[in-house]
């Protein structure tokens, strides 16, 4: 059973504390749908355990009992069957719900904990003891929903597409282990902002990279005009594998936050003043010339300049298009506002239990944080112009 119950929706619609709150409120709307999810699992788990006896109970529609929360009571609708005895677990008759079990149910169904912590938390607290298979059945379809969301059809064509990672801790074997959750935001040829995929893993290189690039084409991602990282290793090298004329922009304010690490503070503002003149330069040839001359002026930070040298084809890529693509590719802010609203969510989790917790959590995170996203990027009907003229064809696939 699915849910129809949209908690955001919902809660969108609540002008008082009355209205989460109160008789027939948000919070006792959220609560009887909660366990009467709970109620379809266990009938089923039941049912299913009766025919493998040789049984054949049935469906017999739904019986109104009230529950007793701390916000009051609430109609649940039971589930009956025919020639058995069908005893739920999560409310026993003449049972009462103990107070505060709506917030750990609220809790459990959304915040995408184990099936292990569901039913211990359930049993410590409340005494109720739930089947493993019941809870199973809800956090499940949680993660069934997930993984239509991250293997689902993609658009043929994203003129850019941003990369970054967001870092959380693991608990892998008996060890805590840090991860990257590596993102990838599109641009669509309306200008709508989507998240194409979140991928988890410890280490990135070329391979990884790979296996990322060939799952946003056998999803159906045909070509990427420009794809914008901050320095993601081994990532340029898998891309041009794929989509191998997608063209590699590097974050031009990484590069800027990277390089004055290293400058003194007294040099500070005489050397940013000079790399202005590199990546603010009207033209590509301009901005490297003035790169070469920081080569002379700036001698006992020679490193730091040859390292700017050393990116320089995709640190440049922007300078080969007007304003409009400018202002949109040379830096992945688009995307860091994304996952700065990502560590909101997950800054008090210190550590996820396991892969399939964080990618829940990271799921209904981005479900909400997506469902916002109702308006094309600024100005995109001259930026996509602009993309029209640089790239042609390329930029008019259906």
């Amino acid at each position: 059973m699915t849910s129809g119950f949209n908690y955001q929706e919902e809660l969108s619609k609540c002008s008082t504390m009355e209205d989460i709150t109160g008789p027939n409120g948000l919070v006792q709307r959220m609560v009887k749908d909660a366990i009467e999810q709970i109620l379809q699992s266990e009938i089923t788990d039941y049912i299913t355990d009766e025919k493998s006896k040789g049984n054949t109970p049935q469906r017999n529609g739904t019986s109104p009992k009230k529950v007793k929360t701390s916000y009051g009571s609430i109609d649940i609708d039971v589930p009956r069957v025919r020639e058995g005895e069908f005893e739920p677990e999560v409310i026993k008759k003449r049972a009462v719900i103990e107070e505060g079990l709506e917030a750990q149910i609220i809790s459990m169904y959304a915040k995408g904990m184990t099936v292990r912590d569901i039913v211990s938390h359930v049993q410590a607290l409340y005494g109720i003891e739930l089947s493993p298979a019941s809870v199973s059945n809800i956090t499940d379809k949680i993660m069934e929903e997930a993984r239509e969301w991250y293997s689902r059809t993609l658009d043929g064509f994203y003129p850019v597409v941003f990369l970054d990672a967001v870092h959380y801790k693991v608990r892998e074997e008996g060890r805590i282990v840090t991860k990257a959750s590596y993102v990838a935001l599109g641009i669509n040829a309306e200008g709508r902002k989507d998240i194409l995929g979140i991928w988890i893993g410890e280490n990135e290189g070329a391979k990884f990279w790979l296996k990322v690039c060939n799952e946003l084409k056998n999803r159906g991602v045909k070509d990427i005009l420009i794809a914008c990282i901050d320095g993601l290793q081994g990532f340029p090298d898998a891309i041009k594998t794929v989509f191998p004329e997608t063209r590699i922009q590097l974050c031009i304010i990484h590069q800027i936050r990277n390089t004055m690490k290293y400058i003194a503070y007294k040099d500070s503002k005489a050397f940013m003043k000079d790399l202005k003149r590199v990546y603010g330069a009207e033209s590509e040839e301009i901005a490297f010339m003035n790169l070469e001359a920081m080569k002379d002026s700036w001698k006992k930070y020679r490193a730091v300049v040859e390292n700017w040298q050393m990116k320089w084809e995709n640190l440049s890529t922007y300078f080969s298009y007007g304003p409009q693509i400018r202002r949109l590719i040379y830096t992945t802010n688009t995307l860091e506002g994304f996952n700065r609203q990502l560590r909101k969510v997950t800054k008090n989790k210190a550590v996820f239990p396991n892969d399939d917790a964080l990618r829940k959590t990271l799921y209904l995170t981005t479900r909400d944080i997506t469902e916002k996203w109702s308006m094309p990027y600024r100005d995109w009907g001259e930026t996509y112009g602009q993309f029209i003229i640089e790239f042609g064809d390329r930029a008019t696939i259906a």
